[in-house]
């Protein structure tokens, strides 16, 4: 039995969707309800539901807070918000933060029986992939993964299994680090002084390294051994040495690879390197990538290439009218993002008045659906093209002459896109695209080759690390060994 709670600030609303519906014939209880908020987070935290029906506006906590707090602790989390006719800046951010629905008031019975089948039909899907999973020969290794798996995903229990598979050694992990990679090759690599458990989430490729030693850069290189016979990419959570903040690593690792990704970077990213203030997609479609790679470059004809593929694919699933229309919507605001970064706010008018939800709804056909997408994204590379900046060479050229003069600094994105008037993520890859490489790997080189003059001059680690921006010595030494192959220490005695 799936368990369902309802959060709304109006009682007959609650009240209404519980006992005028049948939970138990589509397999749902409805065990707990709230009128505001904070009340909603605390039952949330107590009751821990399967589905989450609220309201975007409650007093206390609005929905869109409370559905980020959920999505932070348990993110298979099915919610589906209710919004108003004219909250539009609202729906597109429940959009961002990943509900399974929306819903416009007035709710009315039908609506929610309606969606409640759209939401089994999900749950059943997600089921039967588990079952299949579940279905394959269980083997030492693949309980292993499933459990390391359950940790990562915070799920009852997991640390018990997770002991119980890991055999003998268990006692011997004194820390641990999630990676994400992506390349054709599987990672396979054995050391005495840590283990790799591969891990599969649905989607992405996954290594869980527990350590038997607090040389925690030894499997560092081990991997980046590894790469250099591949052209993948790795992304690297922070090393915890409390086995419960692996969920932490996890998310981190994501993060990194899709930065990684998304200036379409090789090699080693760590989560540590990333800009402060960069806000990157949790996972993209290969289509969609291509539609907003090619909007970067102001490339017409690639993003009119890369939009056929994506229309392609979104007829190729047969989707029905609302997933359709979700997944429509989705490209129309990352595309919107796009637009935002390279106009630096000068359409903002523009975008405050663009009303695409409500379009969207008055487009009976899936012919015409398809025509309006083709339409809303010729007109915003349009708008791309006309308001694309004409100084881009001589942007990138300021932001390296106050990289040079500021890298001793604690140097972010964020100062140097405010210091040449560019978004942060526009900025980040047009670097990549003019330089060759990202702006976290042009500012550690520059880093490292001040670093190693420093050094031969004699001057101290501790000070060459503070004179070249790092605030920690153990930071400092950690990138400079990564970058050299030796520490500062024996560099200095090899100058």
């Amino acid at each position: 039995m799936l368990k369902a709670v309802i959060f709304d600030d109006e009682y007959i609303v609650t009240q209404g969707l519980k006992t005028m519906i049948n939970w138990s014939q589509y397999g749902i209880e409805v065990v707990g309800t709230a009128s505001d908020g904070i009340s909603a987070l605390k039952l949330f935290k107590q009751l821990k539901p399967d589905i989450i029906f609220t309201d975007i506006r409650m007093p206390g906590m609005d929905g869109l807070e409370l559905i980020q707090e959920v999505m932070q602790e348990v993110p298979e989390t099915i919610c589906i918000v209710f919004s108003g006719f004219n909250e539009f800046s609202y729906v597109k951010k429940a959009i961002k933060l990943g509900v399974a629905d929306y819903l416009e008031k007035p709710v009315t019975i039908p609506m929610i029986e309606e969606a409640i089948q759209r939401t089994l039909k999900k749950v059943n899907e997600q089921n039967e992939m588990t079952t299949l999973k579940l279905e394959r020969e269980k083997t030492q290794q693949e309980l292993l993964e499933k459990a390391t798996l359950d940790l990562l995903l915070n799920r009852q229990g997991a640390y018990s299994k997770w002991c119980e598979h890991f055999g003998p050694e268990v006692n011997r992990v004194v820390a641990a680090t999630v990676i994400a990679y992506s390349g054709d090759e599987k990672v396979s690599i054995t050391n005495d002084l840590f283990r790799m458990v591969p891990v599969w989430n649905g989607y992405r490729d996954l290594l869980v390294v527990f350590h038997f030693s607090e040389e925690f850069g030894l499997f560092e290189r081990e991997l980046a051994s590894w790469m250099k016979q591949t052209n993948g990419l790795v992304g690297a959570g922070h090393t915890y040495k409390r086995i419960s903040n692996l969920s932490k690593s996890y998310s981190e690792a994501l993060k990194a690879l899709e930065y990684g990704s998304f200036i379409e970077e090789e090699g080693w990213i760590h989560v540590g390197d990333l800009p402060d203030e960069m806000v990157i997609p949790e996972y993209l479609s290969e289509q969609v990538k291509g539609i907003l790679s090619s909007m970067r470059k102001g490339d017409e004809e690639e993003t009119e290439h890369s939009l056929d593929q994506f229309i392609k694919w979104i007829e190729m699933e047969k989707f029905d009218r609302d997933i359709l229309e979700r997944e429509i919507l989705k490209m129309i605001y990352l595309g919107i993002e796009v637009v935002k970064e390279i106009s630096g706010g000068q359409l903002s008018n523009w975008i405050a008045s663009y009303q695409p939800y409500i379009e969207i709804r008055n487009v009976k056909t899936k012919d015409a659906m398809v025509k309006w997408l083709r339409d809303q994204m010729k007109e915003m590379m349009d708008r791309i093209l006309k308001h694309s900046s004409t100084k881009k060479h001589s942007a990138i050229n300021q932001a390296l002459e106050y990289m040079k003069e500021h890298f001793c600094e604690d140097l972010t994105l964020q100062q140097v896109a405010e210091k040449v008037d560019m978004n942060p993520t526009y900025l980040s890859y047009l670097f990549k695209e003019e330089m060759g490489e990202s702006y976290i790997k042009y500012l550690t080189r520059l880093r490292m080759e001040q670093a190693k003059s420093l050094l031969r001059s004699g001057q101290k680690v501790s000070t060459v690390s503070e004179q070249v921006g790092y605030q920690t010595y153990r930071h400092f030494s950690e990138v400079f060994k990564k970058h050299t192959g030796m520490t500062p220490s024996h560099f200095k005695d090899f100058r």
